[in-house]
């Protein structure tokens, strides 16, 4: 059972009473989160978490999953990649599955006498057209950088998600202005308490290497999360094969940062010796991961250096020491709603080198405390630079962790999600709020 109390060493006091007297106000009410996954991804990990915790502040919080078969989780893959804006056909067949499932599931769950409901991506969001007698409020919360989204897909969606109450996204790019429904920004958080980021002794981090056969002789850059095209783990082999076996020079050109220099000539040349970890699961939901993978290990197949991971839900300890055994933490991605594997190699105190797309410049600030880059070239730079200059890598990876504290703690979100609650009780008028 959790305790908020155990969070005032890391989040502050201040934080902790905030909470308790959100919780007070809202003390009884019944909101129940629903999502399309118990485990693999981002969300199923936020709501492991944020769940116990809203019930310790005197909410009466629930967590619900929807069903689906092979076809429904295909549909809404296609769905998840073009509101990324992947220009995918979507036919009428595709459109009856998914409204056909949030049917069979809606008559699965009990919400009309909810206080809040909130439905999670694209998945469920169909589910409110079947309770027409619902008494609470609706909320749709978001994951997905929809900024750029396919306009057939999101116009099918926006018919349901028009009927909410409010719609929460990650970062303001993402809200949308062509629906007259209050939006709300809520970052997503880590837990600093959990298995996956508490602090490790050394003991406990060396039985974890020695079980993949990974040494510490060499510097080992990482990548952990799903294996998803759009994270970019083919681009992260890439990468790794440069830092290895350099190939011609690049272009000459500088890049500055502050007092660090680049020259791409000479740096381009440089070889080091090193390490991939690329670790993950496959989620439940999304059919595309598996062959990702197989994808990605026929890359790198007689490469002793460069270890490809699939773990299962439950290897937060696994996570958490190769993360803290990484000289550099890589986050590629091509398109991304949030990643909160940055936030969680920052709280470890390792510099990430993270894709300059969706919620990841939130998190990584340029020259600070990691580097956003926009191609395979500019990662293989800074990763060699951070490589090279491991008392910067050190400094960054310190103020990271610091950055976090402020930002992306999951006490920080529990309080978000009850001002949220509380405005939406309070304040029923539907205006935008941006």
């Amino acid at each position: 059972m959790v305790n908020l109390k155990e969070y005032e060493e890391v989040a502050g006091a201040k934080v902790i009473d905030e909470i308790i007297g959100l919780g007070e106000k809202l003390h009884g009410k019944r909101v129940v989160h629903i999502n399309s996954t118990k485990v693999g991804g981002g969300v199923a990990e936020i709501l492991q978490r944020l769940i116990p915790l809203l019930n310790e502040s005197g909410m009466k919080a629930e967590w619900q999953v929807i069903r689906g078969n092979e076809e429904f989780f295909y549909v809404t893959k296609s769905f998840h990649n073009a509101l990324h804006g992947a220009n995918l056909p979507v036919t009428q067949r595709m459109l009856d599955t998914y409204l056909k499932t949030n049917e069979e599931n809606a008559g699965l769950l009990d919400l009309n006498d909810a206080d809040f409901v909130v439905v999670h991506d694209p998945q469920p969001a169909a589910l409110i057209e079947h309770f027409p007698r619902r008494r609470g409020k609706w909320i749709w919360r978001c994951h997905i950088d929809v900024s750029t989204p396919s306009i057939k897909v999101w116009e099918f969606l926006k018919t349901f998600i028009s009927k909410y109450d409010a719609a929460v996204f990650h970062i303001d790019k993402f809200a949308k202005k062509d629906f007259m429904i209050r939006q709300f920004i809520i970052p997503p958080s880590i837990d600093p308490l959990s298995e996956k980021n508490r602090d490790l002794s050394s003991e406990e981090v060396g039985p974890v290497l020695e079980k993949f056969n990974i040494g510490l002789k060499k510097p080992i850059i990482s990548q952990i999360g799903r294996f998803d095209h759009l994270k970019d783990p083919e681009g992260v082999v890439k990468v790794y094969r440069q830092l290895k076996n350099p190939g011609a020079a690049l272009e000459f050109h500088r890049l500055f940062r502050g007092d660090i220099v680049f020259d791409a000539t000479r740096i381009g040349r440089e070889e080091i010796d090193c390490q991939l970890v690329l670790a993950g699961g496959l989620a439940s939901d999304d059919p595309e991961g598996q062959k990702v993978f197989q994808n990605v290990q026929r890359m790198v197949k007689g490469d002793p250096d460069a270890h490809i991971l699939i773990l299962p839900p439950e290897a937060n300890l696994e996570i958490n020491a190769l993360q803290r055994s990484s000289k550099v933490v890589l986050q590629k991605s091509l398109k991304e709603g949030f990643a909160l594997t940055v936030s969680e190699a920052l709280w470890k105190e390792r510099p990430v080198i993270g894709g300059n797309t969706g919620g990841i410049p939130l998190q990584i600030i340029n020259g600070f405390n990691g580097f956003l880059v926009n191609s395979i070239e500019e990662a293989v730079e800074r990763t060699r630079f951070l490589l090279r200059h491991p008392l910067k890598a050190q400094e960054m990876g310190k103020a990271g962790k610091e950055y976090v504290r402020k930002n992306f703690l999951i006490t920080r979100h529990v309080r978000d999600y009850l001002m949220l609650y509380l405005t939406l009780e309070l304040i029923p008028e539907k205006l935008i709020q941006l």
